[in-house]
């Protein structure tokens, strides 16, 4: 796949472009980010005072900003590596009253960073995602079998996906669904789980 940024075409970002919500303006710029090989993420949104709607949002790339000061102990041995570079590439939509569309009013595409091969674009955070149906087979099979555990599920449905890499997800994922379909099972009790 070409990655020149001179390129037209229908997956690139463009001034002008319009979506139905500010979620397709998200999905639209992570696929653009996964065809490109860079993670985004939502940065700045602007509200209604009123309706609480969201008017304006800034999706940035993941390597936009840099670390605040670290407070922790200055004596700590295992620093966590620097993420942040300073990314100026965005997608900056405001919503049209009018239409009730998002329209792009500011698209920076330059990025001071080297962008991640396609082999390993699918393991950048935005592009991770347990889709509907693999989180259905991941609950019929601890379902199913009770003995099963998180790291042999995972294998199976690797195996069944023609490798890990082909699933989508990693195991912390897979893990981190568990645990939040847990807690929010666990909200209502246990009579608004029957319920």
């Amino acid at each position: 796949m070409d990655r020149d940024p001179d390129i037209d075409c229908g997956w690139k970002p463009k001034e002008e472009m319009t979506f139905d919500s500010e979620e397709g303006a998200y999905d639209f710029y992570n696929a653009y980010g996964g065809r490109m090989g860079l993670s985004i993420r939502s940065d700045y949104c602007k509200k209604n005072k009123l309706t609480k709607q969201i008017i304006s949002r800034n999706l940035v790339c993941n390597k936009e900003g840099f670390r605040k000061v670290d407070k922790r102990d200055p004596l700590t041995k295992t620093l966590r590596t620097e993420t942040r570079t300073g990314c100026e590439a965005r997608l900056f939509v405001i919503l049209d009253v009018n239409s009730g569309k998002f329209g792009v009013i500011d698209f920076k595409e330059k990025h001071n960073h080297e962008l991640v091969s396609l082999d390993c674009a699918h393991m950048l955070p935005s592009q991770k995602k347990i889709s509907d149906t693999q989180a259905i087979e991941l609950d019929l099979d601890l379902a199913l079998e009770p003995g099963l555990r998180l790291g042999q599920s995972f294998e199976l449905m690797g195996r069944e996906a023609g490798g890990r890499q082909s699933l989508g997800f990693m195991k912390l994922d897979q893990k981190n669904y568990l645990k939040i379909k847990r807690q929010k099972s666990l909200a209502y009790g246990e009579v608004g789980n029957v319920l």
